[in-house]
């Protein structure tokens, strides 16, 4: 398949192939064409959920081997940037409805890891590669609140579960990288 420009992000881990990713698209012409080869499974559902919340497109990944070849394209400045998820609660009203109320449902979309390193105590781990898999296990008529480092990945996971027919779904801005509350670690 042909690129205008090629990423070697092969040995890296999350978040760097996006990192390197969001680098090089701002450095090319809008309409170009971004190869990111990469050996990290998870770069596939992130590249493309980045890709979504970025405005690029996500043309797919090709697999050769143990390289997972990802292939972006810059979008033009005529192109809109998809819009947001609607419905959005801070921080601080997530914190209120914790204290108050039982019967809500709070998605972490982080990764494994970042879970690990530090949760809402009531948090569910349902990682963003793993939603599509995971969400009939949550009744469509439950509150869910989705939360992840900064209110991307969530917003990606609510637009999804919206249009899954969940009805009652949130978005946590700007979520865990800015979260006071109580955290707990996996040990």
């Amino acid at each position: 398949m042909h690129s205008d420009y090629q990423i070697d992000a092969k040995g890296l881990a999350c978040p760097m192939p996006i990192v390197k990713t969001r680098k090089a698209l701002k450095e090319v012409t809008p309409g170009s064409v971004v190869e990111v080869a990469a050996t990290d499974k998870g770069s596939t559902a992130d590249l493309k959920a980045w890709a979504k919340s970025a405005g690029h497109e996500y043309i797919g990944t090709v697999e050769e081997g143990e390289v997972l070849k990802h292939y972006l394209r810059k979008a033009n400045e005529a192109e809109e940037k998809e819009e947001r998820f609607p419905h959005v609660v801070s921080n601080e009203q997530l914190a209120s409805l914790l204290e108050t109320e039982q019967n809500i449902v709070l998605l972490d979309v982080r990764e494994e890891a970042e879970y690990a390193f530090g949760h809402i105590p009531s948090a569910k781990s349902m990682p963003l590669n793993t939603v599509d898999e995971q969400a009939n296990a949550i009744d469509k008529s439950s509150e869910v609140y989705v939360i992840c480092r900064t209110g991307n990945r969530s917003d990606t996971v609510a637009k999804k579960l919206s249009e899954a027919g969940f009805s009652k779904v949130y978005n946590v801005v700007p979520g865990m990288s800015e979260w006071n509350g109580t955290i707990e670690k996996n040990e």
